[in-house]
């Protein structure tokens, strides 16, 4: 093995390293800035904090696509695709907004708990709609994860019912997000890579949650102005979060690009353990024994679904 072999191993090593640092610091920042802005801060808009993170992503997409040219720029096809993308954004628009929502009423450690049963929601849907089964072994799995949840619900000092019932939904969501993507753009000349899915999807999503955040979260401008006034660092606070939601898509584009697909799912599940741990030291709010066992519950769930995955394929 010659030096400069090792040296490019030890950097791309490296690379990777920074990169799934810089996708757990963007995920896990966005996720505890939201919390903080919609619950401790009070900024009780979660349609328009939304639409600000929409509009961010819309810039620097296509800042990315177009003039850095990160990836090659894919052109919309037909009308049928684009009414597909739009169907998909608001999916991914609801995903979004409940997320946030249930962010104003339960905790980071909770709402993470329940982001985990995606896998659940994901084969559930995946069954409805492409009528496609997996392995016996693969359903068995999901029993923990599920069961971890309701667990932790049960055991929960802060539960709440409508940021329950809104984080499900979220999740759901995640979960059809996902599904129809495959459904959609499953044909070779429908196929977008997920930078310039999102590309499309983001500026579509503003044009859904503009009239959203007006008619729901009425005088919404007016009033963060009117916070500006007072205190500016609510405006900073809306800018460095927008940048962040756009980061953690591009940081989990190349992520899923420069490692494989096992390795994505086993970040992706200890991404969640390490949001739940930071919120907790952050936030101070308060965890039981059951709620903490519960949630573990569904990880090692989530480790065996991947697992069956695997294995069944």
């Amino acid at each position: 093995m010659s030096s400069s072999s090792s040296l490019k191993g030890s950097s791309s090593r490296f690379f990777t390293i920074g990169l799934v640092t810089s996708w757990y610091s963007s995920n896990i920042g966005v996720l505890l800035l939201n919390k903080y802005l919609l619950s401790n801060y009070g900024f009780k808009y979660p349609i328009f904090l939304t639409m600000c993170h929409m509009m961010a992503c819309s810039l620097f997409s296509y800042v990315a696509i177009a003039w850095l040219k990160m990836v090659p720029m894919q052109t919309i096809r037909s009308r049928v695709q684009f009414v597909k993308i739009a169907a998909l954004s608001l999916v991914f628009c609801a995903s979004v907004v409940s997320g946030n929502i249930s962010l104003r009423y339960l905790p980071v450690s909770f709402n993470q708990a329940i982001g985990a049963t995606t896998p659940f929601f994901t084969a559930v849907f995946a069954y409805l709609m492409t009528l496609k089964r997996e392995a016996w072994l693969t359903y068995v799995t999901l029993i923990p994860v599920v069961t971890g949840v309701v667990i932790a619900s049960g055991g929960e000092p802060s539960f709440h019912l409508f940021g329950f019932i809104m984080c499900v939904g979220a999740t759901a969501a995640r979960a059809l997000k996902t599904v129809l993507q495959g459904i959609l753009l499953s044909s070779e000349g429908e196929k977008l890579n997920s930078m310039n899915l999102l590309m499309y999807m983001a500026p579509i999503a503003v044009v859904f949650l503009l009239p959203a955040t007006l008619i729901m979260e009425e005088d919404v401008v007016g009033i963060t102005l009117a916070l500006a006034r007072d205190d500016i660092r609510i405006v900073w606070y809306l800018l460095f979060n927008s940048s962040l939601a756009y980061f953690v898509n591009l940081t989990n584009f190349l992520v899923t690009k420069h490692t494989s697909a096992l390795t994505l799912q086993v970040l992706g599940n200890a991404k969640g353990a390490v949001a739940v741990v930071v919120s907790i030291l952050i936030f101070r709010n308060p965890v039981s024994v059951t709620g903490m066992l519960g949630y573990s519950l569904t990880v090692i769930g989530v480790i065996l679904y991947s697992e069956a995955k695997k294995r069944s394929k």
